[in-house]
């Protein structure tokens, strides 16, 4: 894993979420160009602000790092929703989960 793999990781997540460069620095508190200069590999952001572009993006930087995660922003909200599931509720899913990975 490189820095340009966490370039391209944050680019296809901003995308994803259906936000610019320029909105993402902002929204963060930074200037305009701020996303754009890690994008094009000017600058890297520190571990807090890599934290903070994480929580952003609606990604934990376990799903964040994960490239065998296509849609982690996704995925991030499933485990949201099932922390409260009853063990029974879970195991459906689980078996609808099987169901649909079987087509």
């Amino acid at each position: 894993m490189d820095l340009q793999f966490i370039r391209d990781r944050i680019s296809v997540l901003r995308i994803k979420k259906n936000v610019s460069e320029y909105r993402m620095s902002t929204d963060l508190g930074h200037s305009k160009s701020y996303i754009q200069s890690i994008s094009s590999g000017r600058s890297v952001p520190s571990l807090g602000e890599f934290l903070y572009i994480c929580e952003y993006l609606g990604v934990t930087p376990k799903e964040f790092f994960d490239e065998d995660i296509k849609e982690p922003q996704l995925v991030s909200k499933l485990y949201e929703l099932t922390k409260n599931m009853s063990e029974k509720d879970l195991e459906v899913l689980i078996s609808t989960a099987k169901r649909l990975n079987d087509r």
